[in-house]
C-alpha cells in the first residue's frame, strides 16, 4: 500500500504541479546591501539570478563562475532578464548594453586617488533595471511562488557587520590618516 502511495507521489511531482519557491527582496533593501557591502552583494544577486535561469531553463553553466567572471557574462544575463521579463509584461525597456558597458566603466573608476575611489560602490545602480524586472517576472509568473522578504537574514546581517566594520576602517583611514603617509 505504501508503495502505491510513493506512485502517487512521484506522478504529482513530475505533472510540474508544485512552484518553485522565490524570495523577493525590496530595492531599498537590495541598494542598501549592495553599498554596505562594498559590491559582496552583487556578486551573490547575480549568482542567483544565473541560478535562477539555470534551473529554469536547464543550462548547463556554472552560476557562481559567472557571478565571479561577471565582466564576461553581465550583458548576457540582462539580456536574458529583460526577455524573460518581457515575456510575463514587463512594460518598462531598459538597454541590457548600455547598463552593462555602465556597471563596467563605473566598476573601472576604483583606480583613482583617495576618496574618489568611493564612486565605484555605486556601481549596483545599473543592475537596477535589471533587478526591477526580474523582480517583476518573478511575481507575475503562474509556475513562481514569490515571497517578499521583510526581514533581513542571518546571512544578510552578517553581510551587514562586516560591512560596517570595514566602513568604519574605510572612513577612519580617509580622516584620520596623515595625507603623505597614503603615497607610500
Amino acid at each position: 500500500m505504501d508503495n502505491n502511495n510513493d506512485i502517487l507521489d512521484s506522478d504529482l511531482e513530475s505533472t510540474g504541479t508544485s512552484k518553485q519557491e522565490e524570495i523577493i527582496i525590496s530595492e531599498n533593501k537590495f541598494m542598501f546591501l549592495c553599498f554596505i557591502s562594498f559590491g559582496l552583494y552583487q556578486v551573490w544577486w547575480i549568482y542567483k539570478a544565473w541560478r535562477f535561469f539555470q534551473q529554469r531553463e536547464n543550462l548547463d553553466i556554472i552560476p557562481a563562475a559567472r557571478a565571479i567572471f561577471s565582466i564576461f557574462f553581465l550583458h548576457g544575463l540582462f539580456e536574458r532578464i529583460l526577455s524573460y521579463a518581457s515575456s510575463k509584461g514587463y512594460g518598462k525597456v531598459f538597454s541590457p548594453t548600455s547598463n552593462y558597458f555602465g556597471y563596467i566603466l563605473v566598476s573601472l573608476l576604483s583606480r583613482l586617488p583617495e576618496p574618489f575611489w568611493l564612486i565605484t560602490l555605486m556601481n549596483f545602480t545599473f543592475l537596477i533595471p535589471a533587478f526591477r524586472a526580474l523582480n517583476f517576472a518573478k511575481m507575475n509568473s503562474s509556475d513562481i511562488r514569490a515571497t517578499f522578504q521583510n526581514d533581513f537574514t542571518g546571512r544578510q546581517i552578517a553581510l551587514i557587520s562586516f560591512g560596517g566594520v570595514f566602513w568604519f576602517l574605510v572612513i577612519a583611514g580617509l580622516f584620520f590618516t596623515d595625507p603623505a603617509l597614503r603615497n607610500l
